[in-house]
């Protein structure tokens, strides 16, 4: 991420349990999530990895399901939704296929009408290079040919007017194809990027990253945005007095559980080493409190007492 200057990075088969937010060794904010029962077998998963910019530009995020996690960004223009999503195999059964893409539809209908609109990731989907009747949604320069999950992708874009930007970029199939078979020989173009199609100047290229070592069969596909996210402003001072956490829901065994959970999962991302200093180490400890605290308790706000009029 840090090699390609890379703000938001989408990750697929995350493959870790429950949901929430830890922060990196290195400084990267990441989100996560995955199945609801932290003890279920560990698969699917979905997430974000976030530059500190980006982190700064964010505004909220929600973990859908296991294949399905949805991050909001301040920026220049206008807010940005990023989708992040891992759909069921083509050889999956037709109802994995109907349950994830009625998630991602009513995902995308609770997102606001005037934000720009990106879904990228793990698809399993190939569109192929036919864009007769839906120019609008795809282009021309996509590889092989349109399987089911194909068809279903196009069909969601066209219903929620998406452009696969992908498919629209003059490039050799080595930059295209973004997974290839363990023994190399099959390559397919199957994880994607579309974005809102009013706004499909603004990606001004989609390419894979074979040189990236990410250890998967999957290639890093990277967009070149011509969008800036900006930092996002915090709320004002006159809504509200005091920011504290409703520690009263610790009362809840459950929740009391689901904290002790999600403190654990971030203390061990934090990897100290015989170098950090005290000042650093207590940093960590305070960042992990404090970030567990807002995901799992979230805050009390106090409104201001308004002053009557004499």
């Amino acid at each position: 991420m840090l090699r390609y200057k890379l703000q938001i990075l989408g990750l697929s088969e995350v493959r870790r349990n429950g949901f929430g937010e830890l922060r990196t060794s290195r400084g990267l904010t990441f989100l996560y999530s995955g199945k609801e029962d932290e003890e279920d077998v560990r698969e699917n998963g979905v997430g974000f990895l976030l530059s500190d910019a980006a982190k700064k530009s964010l505004l909220d995020w929600k973990p859908i399901s296991e294949r399905i996690i949805t991050a909001r960004f301040n920026s220049k223009a206008r807010k940005i939704t990023v989708v992040q999503c891992y759909a069921p195999t083509n050889p999956a059964s037709e109802e994995d296929k109907d349950d994830f893409y009625s998630a991602l539809n009513l995902t995308l209908k609770n997102i606001r009408k005037q934000d720009i609109v990106i879904v990228m990731g793990d698809l399993n989907a190939k569109v192929g290079t036919d864009n007769d009747g839906c120019q609008r949604h795809m282009g021309t320069h996509g590889m092989g040919v349109r399987n089911g999950n194909g068809e279903r992708f196009l069909e969601f874009c066209q219903d929620n007017d998406l452009t696969i930007r992908g498919t629209l970029f003059i490039h050799g199939d080595h930059h295209k194809y973004t997974w290839n078979s363990p023994d190399g020989i099959t390559k397919n173009q199957i994880d994607h990027l579309a974005i809102s199609s009013k706004w499909r100047s603004s990606l001004l290229d989609v390419r894979n990253r074979r040189g990236a070592d990410i250890d998967s069969d999957h290639h890093l596909v990277v967009a070149e945005v011509r969008l800036k996210v900006a930092v996002a402003r915090a709320a004002s001072s006159t809504s509200r007095v005091g920011k504290r956490f409703e520690v009263n829901k610790l009362r809840d065994p459950d929740i009391t559980e689901a904290f002790r959970l999600e403190l654990r999962n971030r203390f061990s991302v934090l990897e100290p080493d015989s170098t950090t200093s005290v000042n650093a180490e207590w940093n960590h400890i305070k960042m992990a409190y404090t970030e567990t605290s807002s995901v799992v308790l979230g805050h009390k706000t106090y409104a201001r007492q308004k002053i009557p009029d004499s």
